[in-house]
């Protein structure tokens, strides 16, 4: 780093930017990713200007395969993530709404185990009496997640600055154990608490683009909002205000270098999206923490399937496995899973259903895909059930499905259309007193997500569960054999 004039009052430091990350471990067959390649540009950029700081804009303890293995029968939910940002010294990280995925009791574990700060100003911790910080527990004493955060930085001439940072999360998570206070509001009250306070302010937001755009209009002196819940990179200027994101699951990062003139107060904020691949060598400490990890989870693939690595096909088109979309409408990637769910039977069903809140990845696969990226798909697995049924009940079923729509119980579908408000099966109107013979996902037909459905309503004519030798004994097996099969 180039040595600024003693005196001058300017200072210099680089802010490392992730947001959005599920995987710590590299991802698309080791093509991009990775938390030790991570790691090991932090520590050049630290080389470079040791006022370097590694930021996480949300979302990292959920949605994830490993986060759904148990080990010593509790799941491990987050806790992988949590020793790698703790391995890699994280200066500041924000809530993401997937944060609350977990249960309070798991997401207090994971605090409680977390060796860098949190931030957020509009989510509290609901109790009975009243809504608090959240807080780690350290040996019986309350460490409290703030409001807003403040760092002191000086550089080598002597120059020193406290840098400010606000955060808000989106509520688009209810929690019984959660209470969100209004972002924007919350947003502008910590600017004002901190104006006074420090030199300059940053944010460190886990909300839509549209939503960090408004709070660029409403606080025009925030040089730099570092954001995160989109899942792939974005960068504009709003006024004054630069808003990054970065892609999803470290595939990219972003590396903000700013100046900051004592004199003058300004800002200046040079950003760079840097591509995380395979030319960055992993850092050996990190990468020791996750490959302890990946061994866990190679170890019990491997009880379903022998080569958890191996490229079993190659996706041109993304396939779509978000949240937002699986959840509410029909995509590639629902329909290679229903007919995968069809073809454990060899096609011997006239359709198949699986419930959206089984895809849990929320993110899109493309490029090369091995039985490893299926496990990410449908971590929970379980088996596929032939179930023959009436036309009355799967128009009620479907029915339910359509108007659940925003929610885990929307069904993805395979050999089943919606025209003018008519159900088809294989192009034809569903019969009510016709016998049907329906692939389903093990879990719905347990009666969570449509209560009506399962093995003891009287429409349920009978259930055939595969054996451990057939594919349909886990739905993971039937979409990969399916995937090779339509790839050769």
């Amino acid at each position: 780093m180039k040595q600024r004039p003693k005196g001058d009052e300017k200072i210099d430091f680089t802010f490392l930017q992730l947001n959005d990350v599920y995987e710590i471990a590299p991802i698309q067959g080791g093509a991009f990713g990775g938390m030790a390649r991570v790691a090991t540009l932090y520590k050049e950029l630290l080389k470079e200007n040791p006022n370097t700081m590694l930021f996480l804009a949300g979302d990292f303890l959920n949605p994830s395969l490993l986060g759904t293995l148990k080990i010593d029968g509790e799941r491990v939910r987050g806790k992988q993530m949590v020793e790698v940002m703790n391995a890699m010294n994280f200066d500041l990280v924000a809530f993401g709404n997937h944060e609350f995925d977990l249960s309070q009791k798991d997401l207090q574990k994971r605090l409680n185990e977390s060796t860098f700060p949190w931030v957020s100003a509009n989510v509290k911790l609901k109790t009975k009496e009243a809504a608090m910080p959240f807080y780690k527990d350290k040996e019986g004493e309350k460490e409290y997640v703030g409001e807003t955060f403040i760092k002191d930085i000086s550089d080598a001439d002597g120059t020193t600055i406290k840098i400010g940072f606000i955060s808000v999360c989106i509520p688009s998570n209810p929690k019984d154990y959660v209470e969100y206070a209004n972002m924007f509001v919350k947003a502008r009250a910590s600017y004002a608490y901190l104006k006074d306070k420090v030199d300059v302010i940053f944010g460190l937001t886990h909300v839509k683009i549209n939503h960090d755009r408004k709070i660029a209009q409403l606080i025009p002196d925030l040089p730099l909002i570092m954001g995160g819940h989109e899942h792939t990179n974005k960068y504009e200027k709003i006024g004054d205000v630069t808003i990054a994101k970065a892609d999803a699951n470290a595939k990219s990062v972003y590396v903000h270098k700013i100046s900051f003139d004592k004199k003058t107060k300004k800002t200046t904020v040079q950003s760079e999206l840097k591509e995380i691949n395979a030319s960055i060598e992993p850092n050996i400490e990190v990468d020791k923490v996750v490959q302890k990890w990946q061994s866990v989870l190679n170890r019990q693939i491997k009880e379903v399937i022998a080569k958890p690595n191996e490229v079993i096909f190659n996706a041109k088109v993304p396939l779509d496995g978000r949240d937002t979309t699986i959840r509410s409408q029909q995509t590639n990637l629902g329909e290679i899973i229903t007919a995968a769910m069809s073809f454990a039977f060899n096609g011997n069903v006239d359709a198949a259903l699986v419930n959206g809140g089984s895809i849990r990845i929320d993110d899109q696969l493309y490029g090369n895909i091995t039985a490893v990226d299926i496990f990410k798909v449908l971590p929970y697995g379980g088996a596929i059930l032939k179930v023959e049924l009436t036309g009355e009940l799967l128009k009620r079923v479907l029915d339910y499905g359509k108007l659940a729509k925003g929610t885990g119980a929307y069904l993805q579908r395979h050999n089943i259309s919606l025209q003018n408000n008519r159900w088809l099966v294989n192009g034809k109107s569903i019969e009510p007193n016709k016998k049907y013979t329906v692939a389903f996902s093990d879990y719905l037909l347990k009666g969570y997500d449509i209560p009506f459905l399962s093995n003891t309503n009287p429409n349920v004519l009978s259930v055939y569960t595969p054996t451990i030798e057939e594919f349909g004994y886990d739905i993971r097996k039937s979409v990969a054999e399916y995937l090779k099969y339509i790839n050769n």
